[in-house]
């Protein structure tokens, strides 16, 4: 059965929402337009985020903006080294009323969660996650539960080279739809901050603009913009470009592939479209492919990075001419 194509109503409303939620973070992370869209692109296109950053660029407060924007569940998790899988998903406790064992749930059972600091934890911690992010479930004593939707994890963490991270295994890495980096502000938007921050944090203000319904809505609208065959063949041989590079020991899987149709679908919805394009596809390498690779030594050695083979294979995947349907 063919979904109904979306329409304009639709695509008008959605924006006016995406607008809302991007407008309302901005009014707390200034100067930083684009990481704003992004993460609100991965909010609707059911992903989920690591931003990775040094300390005090302001990770933590995009994505705790981000849940006061919209009126659903947030709980937020400090990732710590001495914090239990059980602290995330939930635990079942006797109960002496009932003579039964009940179940409490982590902080993991919420619309968004904040994973802070997610390379601080030990390895089996960071994999109590793994679940979640990919089924939208946690199984605790044989018994599966389903997340409430919309679901999204955020996490943060501080450049591995800081004391005391633990790296993420690539299987949770590709479980991240993307990798953003906040970077620092630029010298007139860190004046601005003094002056908007320096007594009292924007943050304390900010009020839901949309509900957990509107965002369900808005993925579904996500959900239905066209991607032709042309456009999925480009997506595909994008992707298994990274596979046959010479400079990488490891490329995109085809979890990658699905996420980046799923964004070029969002993009195309944000941009008024009902279709997706090679250029919405472009647009979404960097943040989703730049975490899935991994450099040969031999190549990091000539001083290689990945952002330049990604670059790079973007101009040699050939375009396709057909980008619409008539």
């Amino acid at each position: 059965m063919t979904e109904a194509p979306v329409g304009q109503q639709e695509l008008s409303w959605f924006f006016d929402r995406f607008e809302a939620i991007a407008a309302n973070i901005e009014r707390v992370i200034q100067g930083k337009r684009p990481v704003v869209d992004l993460v609100v692109l991965g909010l609707l296109s059911e992903g989920h985020l690591l931003i990775e950053d040094v300390p005090g660029v302001g990770k933590t407060l995009l994505a705790k903006s981000l849940a006061r924007s919209i009126h659903c569940g947030f709980q937020r998790v400090q990732f710590t080294p001495d914090l239990l899988p059980s602290d995330v998903t939930g635990v079942s406790v006797w109960d002496r009323e009932r003579s039964a064992f009940v179940f409490r749930p982590g902080p993991v059972f919420s619309n968004i969660v904040l994973g802070d600091e997610i390379n601080r934890a030990s390895p089996k911690t960071q994999a109590a996650l793994l679940e979640a992010m990919e089924e939208r479930q946690v199984t605790v004593d044989g018994v599966t539960r389903r997340l409430p939707p919309p679901f999204m994890v955020i996490a943060t963490q501080n450049p591995i080279e800081h004391e005391g991270t633990y790296p993420l295994p690539e299987a949770q890495l590709d479980r991240f739809m993307m990798r953003l980096v906040m970077g620092y502000p630029s010298r007139e938007k860190e004046l601005e901050i003094l002056e908007t921050h320096g007594v009292r944090s924007t943050y304390d203000d900010l009020e839901p603009v949309v509900t957990a319904e509107d965002v369900t809505g808005m993925i579904d609208i996500a959900q239905r913009v066209y991607v032709s065959e042309p456009v999925k063949a480009y997506l595909v041989d994008t992707v298994e470009a990274t596979r046959r590079d010479p400079d990488l020991l490891l490329g995109a899987s085809p979890r990658a592939t699905l996420f980046l149709q799923r964004s070029a679908r969002t993009r195309a919805a944000i941009a008024g479209r009902h279709y997706a394009t090679p250029d919405d596809v472009k647009a979404m390498l960097h943040p989703v492919l730049t975490h899935r690779m991994i450099l040969r030594p031999e190549a990091q050695m000539r001083g290689a990075s990945v952002e330049e083979i990604i670059e790079g294979i973007a101009h040699g995947v050939p375009v396709p001419g057909t980008r619409s349907r008539a």
